[in-house]
């Protein structure tokens, strides 16, 4: 590279970052999440797996450049040149991915559920904006490797076998932690690690975070990715109109305008039906069962029953979901919620309304939305 050395145009940049190095950790941040936020499309969307595909193995490139150089290793000179960009190019990458993950976590969690994993994975983004230039320990870049392949092909295997479940969850996990295995041992053969002590140890960070999201699932904190609420609301009546759901739902004077249409009260006869009405977003090509499960809150005991579960298959595709509604009968007056979930009661969505006795309120006039 030494027609870049002698480029005066790369001796300006150069000088241009150097002079300007403190504010760049903040730039590449905001680069990352503005270029995420401006490009991201649908997860399914074959140009933004290719480019967070790309993504993961441009930083497991410098991972491996960065580590070698830090343990000794004599790279080649163009190599040396190429690894003085490393720890920018490290958070650049590192926040690209972390906050595309964010993205579709977030458009796939229940929050109520999921805010740990949630949490865990902010807490990651934000921490890539200050630790690399504090450290660029082997074990903290094995760690956030395997946290960044793991995270992407949790959604990128469902979307590619059409089907979701604790199998394909645990064949993400265990893909990504072989790809680690070996990364680690390609560090071993180099000389990255001064004894067996530290070379278990690599291994170990890998094998407890596997373990650790294999927790986070069975506790139902990961999202159900790819699915996702695109919308979802109690309504008066449901009904088909050509291709067009017709939802009918109180009609809220204009001026009232802190009252929330889809999180309503309910003004209930006896004998009527209350319906849960959810868009729900899958990848073309998948197929799953999503549930309503109805609960109804119980003050005396402070905790939720559970009152009904009805499901229906999901078949995906819909840039606005797969429409589909349960409705119910004999609804006691009170707080109530529908949670939108998988069949292995992962939450995708919550749906709260409050039910009241129609002969104790005004009767409302009603107007219908049709949603496509």
């Amino acid at each position: 590279m030494d027609w870049l050395e002698g480029s005066p145009r790369y001796r300006l940049v150069r000088m241009f970052y150097h002079r300007n190095e403190a504010y760049v950790p903040g730039a590449l941040f905001l680069g990352g999440v503005g270029w995420d936020a401006a490009t991201l499309q649908r997860i399914d969307a074959l140009v933004d797996n290719v480019i967070l595909g790309a993504y993961l193995l441009l930083l497991g490139g410098f991972v491996v450049l960065t580590t070698l150089s830090n343990s000794g290793t004599r790279l080649p000179k163009s190599l040396r040149q190429l690894d003085r960009w490393s720890t920018g190019a490290i958070q650049f990458l590192a926040g690209g991915l972390f906050s595309a993950y964010v993205i579709y976590y977030t458009q796939s969690a229940s929050l109520s559920t999921a805010s740990l994993f949630l949490g865990l994975l902010v807490t990651v983004l934000v921490a890539n904006e200050f630790i690399w230039n504090r450290t660029l320990n082997v074990y903290v870049l094995v760690g956030v490797y395997f946290l960044a392949v793991f995270c992407y092909f949790t959604f990128f295997l469902p979307i590619v076998f059409g089907e979701m479940g604790f199998g394909v969850f645990l064949a993400a996990g265990c893909l990504s932690a072989a790809l680690l295995g070996l990364l680690i041992l390609y560090f071993e053969r180099h000389g990255v690690f001064p004894n067996n002590r530290s070379f278990l140890g690599a291994f170990g960070i890998v094998l407890a975070l596997l373990a650790v999201m294999n927790l986070f699932y069975v506790q139902q904190w990961i999202p159900p990715v790819p699915l996702a609420l695109r919308h979802g609301g109690m309504y008066e009546n449901v009904e088909v109109r050509g291709d067009a759901y017709a939802l009918q739902h109180r009609d809220i004077p204009g001026w009232k305008v802190w009252e929330d249409t889809d999180e309503e009260v309910v003004r209930y006869r006896p004998g009527d039906a209350v319906y849960a009405f959810a868009a729900v977003f899958a990848p073309t090509n998948l197929e799953t069962e999503i549930y309503h499960r109805w609960q109804i809150y119980d003050p005396d005991t402070d905790t939720w029953r559970e009152t009904d579960r009805i499901g229906y298959e999901v078949v995906g595709g819909r840039q606005n979901g797969y429409r589909g509604y349960t409705y119910k009968r004999h609804l006691r007056p009170g707080r109530w919620r529908v949670t939108v979930e998988t069949a292995d009661n992962r939450p995708i969505g919550r749906i709260p309304f409050t039910v009241v006795r129609a002969d104790t309120a005004r009767t409302p006039e009603y107007d219908v939305r049709l949603y496509r």
